[in-house]
């Protein structure tokens, strides 16, 4: 019982990564430009998300800054959900959904993106850090599924949306690992001709 449920698991992931790959891979590349173009023009890579999607925030952020899988120079960007001292005191002094806000009003820039990962769509505190995002001239990618929630009608024209074509929270978030790391992969191809 447990075997083939293990398997199940696995054949949903793998099936659905494989169908959603033709309507994911046109806004992925997009999403892969607009990054390498921020970077190149000396802008910044802004991430945030709740639970799964916090680690997932820092998760790109660290393949930034660090390495993806060529050696190349660190390139600038900040995961907002992994200062402790920050997120707790914007929480207590004034709201939860404040707590990425707040930081994109102090960090963002024109010409900066904002990777926008919910797995609904529905997060207040990201919802309020692309109004933030917009409202410094920053772009957005919002990385979804399900519909893509209330996410969906805040963005902008010249946002980008990438959506998974699922409702379960799980398989979502493992096509959000595999859209991150066609991110980081289109960067370094963009900006370095990729693996070296």
């Amino acid at each position: 019982m447990l075997l083939e449920r293990i398997a199940a698991h696995f054949a949903e992931s793998a099936n659905l990564k494989l169908s959603s790959s033709q309507t994911l891979a046109a806004p992925i590349a997009d999403a892969g430009r607009l990054l390498a173009a921020s970077l190149r023009a000396g802008g910044k890579a802004l991430a945030c998300g709740n639970g799964g999607s916090a680690a997932d925030a820092q998760h790109f952020a660290a393949e930034l800054l660090n390495r993806f899988e060529m050696e190349r120079a660190p390139l600038a960007a900040v995961a907002l959900t992994t200062d402790s001292s920050t997120l707790t005191s914007i929480a207590n002094d004034y709201a939860y959904d404040q707590v990425f806000a707040k930081q994109v009003r102090a960090l963002a820039r024109k010409g900066d993106v904002l990777l926008a990962i919910s797995t609904s769509g529905n997060s207040a505190s990201v919802l309020e850090a692309v109004r933030a995002a917009h409202a410094a001239g920053a772009r957005v990618i919002a990385l979804s599924g399900n519909g893509g929630g209330k996410m969906a009608p805040l963005l902008a024209k010249d946002d980008i949306h990438i959506c998974v074509p699922h409702k379960k929270t799980t398989r979502i978030q493992e096509v959000h690992l595999l859209v991150l790391h066609c991110l980081c992969d289109a960067i370094d191809l963009e900006l370095f001709g990729g693996e070296t």
